[in-house]
């Protein structure tokens, strides 16, 4: 009884209260492990940015867009769990809910295992499709292999906190990151500037980090009395829960690869201008990072929400979940956003001392990161649709709207004399925010309008 009554201090009611109080209650922490876990990422950067030089610093940042290209399927399938737990949750349905989690850690190990190994054997064959810069490609590839074959971990903890998530409980992830992170630092550290490991140095922190995490997550899990409880013989995959959770989570996550592949056309097209420009690209991404992981936890909440008042039957505040979610994600993208582009220069000199470097890296935040409020709303969007059960429309969208514009962007109109330059490759972003957002809007009416008419809410 008293465990029950400490894991019901993790967990919020969505469905009843002020929305904007417990959207907050449910954001913040997130928005903390999310950052925290983005600063000891950007640790990996750093490190090798000061100790191991522009080269090492290179081959980490330009492996990120192939990381989430090979991940965000199986990422995707984490928010079909996070849908059916939060649903199944609020509607009391206890059989539901385990064998939710049960199909969801299954899949997980399955998922990590594939991609551990399908990173090491194409690490080098897909940085050369990239155009990696050759001074780079094998820093490049040592690093993606070391890498992925933390995946097992990696999907492990997402699975389990898209799980606790549903219940509302983002605290105690916080905790997990946190802990795991100082020892990815400490590592980062005593690798790279104590053994001069460089990038093998940087990936091999990173996956013993992982691996905490992972740990802490199923250990927390297991321990549970509720009906998210993680235990091993249930442990397998129900064919009509893995249904429901792909119906959701594979467009999710197709929605998220598709994405990536625009992005590594676009890493691409970086790439195409050398390896100072490549660093200081990498290092602005970094420092946006920030900037979106807060945007980006008021989308996961509105997943959350949203679920939670469907399986409630609570479709009046579903509407005033979207609005206040998106006042809250429009104020922190102008506020944060814009601050990374003031602060720009004393932010990128924490990454590196080259005056070129740091030259190119402002050149991409005045574009992108002044305009990432647009990138932040789109996925709040996004995020409703998901909750309401509509996962296929949001990734048709983003296909068309962001990804399909990307390209053509690039192969098109990038390809002219005239417009050949970084700053037409970053003006991508901003436009195809644009567009994807005002279509998501359109779309999110018309399914509310037709919630409307078939329960006359």
């Amino acid at each position: 009884m008293l465990s029950q009554k400490k894991s019901k201090n993790y967990t919020i009611d969505m469905c009843e209260g002020s929305i904007l109080n417990k959207l907050l209650l449910f954001a913040l922490p997130l928005i903390a492990s999310s950052v925290l876990q983005l600063f000891f990422n950007a640790a990996d950067v750093v490190v090798v940015g000061k100790f191991a030089g522009d080269h090492a610093l290179a081959a980490v940042g330009s492996n990120g867009s192939i990381i989430n290209l090979l991940t965000n399927v199986f990422m995707g399938l984490s928010v079909g769990a996070n849908v059916l737990v939060a649903r199944s949750f609020a509607a009391k349905h206890e059989n539901e809910l385990r064998k939710t989690v049960h199909t969801a850690m299954t899949v997980s190990v399955l998922c990590g295992a594939f991609l551990a190994v399908m990173g090491a054997l194409a690490a080098k064959q897909v940085l050369t499709l990239m155009q990696s810069p050759p001074e780079v490609i094998e820093l490049s590839t040592l690093y993606l292999r070391i890498y992925f074959l933390g995946m097992p971990a990696m999907m492990a903890y997402n699975f389990g906190a898209a799980i606790l998530r549903g219940v509302g409980d983002t605290k105690r992830p916080l905790y997990y990151l946190t802990f795991s992170g100082v020892v990815n630092v400490v590592l980062n550290l005593i690798f790279v500037v104590v053994f001069h490991m460089s990038v093998a140095g940087v990936a091999l922190a990173t996956i013993i980090s992982q691996y905490i995490s992972a740990f802490l997550v199923i250990k927390c899990l297991m321990n549970e009395e509720s009906g998210i409880r993680l235990q091993k013989q249930y442990l397998g995959i129900d064919k009509e829960i893995l249904l429901k959770i792909l119906q959701i989570g594979l467009p999710a996550g197709v929605q998220g690869s598709l994405f990536s592949l625009s992005n590594v056309v676009i890493q691409s097209s970086v790439n195409s201008f050398g390896a100072t420009v490549v660093a200081g690209n990498s290092a602005a991404q970094n420092i946006e990072g920030f900037v979106y992981v807060a945007m980006n936890a008021f989308s996961q909440a509105v997943v959350a929400f949203v679920s939670q008042n469907l399986g409630a039957g609570k479709f009046e505040r579903i509407n005033r979940v979207v609005i206040i979610a998106q006042v809250c994600v429009l104020a922190v993208g102008l506020i944060l956003g814009n601050g990374a582009c003031l602060l720009g220069e004393p932010l990128l000199h924490l990454y590196s001392d080259s005056e070129v470097v740091i030259a190119a890296g402002l050149k991409r935040l005045s574009v992108i990161s002044a305009t990432y409020a647009l990138c932040g709303m789109m996925d709040s969007m996004v995020g409703a649709l998901r909750g309401m059960g509509y996962s296929v429309m949001p990734m048709i969208v983003s296909l068309l709207g962001a990804c399909a514009f990307r390209m053509a962007w690039i192969f098109v109109f990038f390809q002219i004399d005239r417009f050949h330059t970084i700053d037409t490759v970053y003006y991508a972003y901003p436009i195809s925010w644009t567009l994807t957002l005002s279509v998501h809007v359109i779309c999110f009416l018309v399914v509310r309008r037709k919630m409307k008419k078939k329960w006359g809410v």
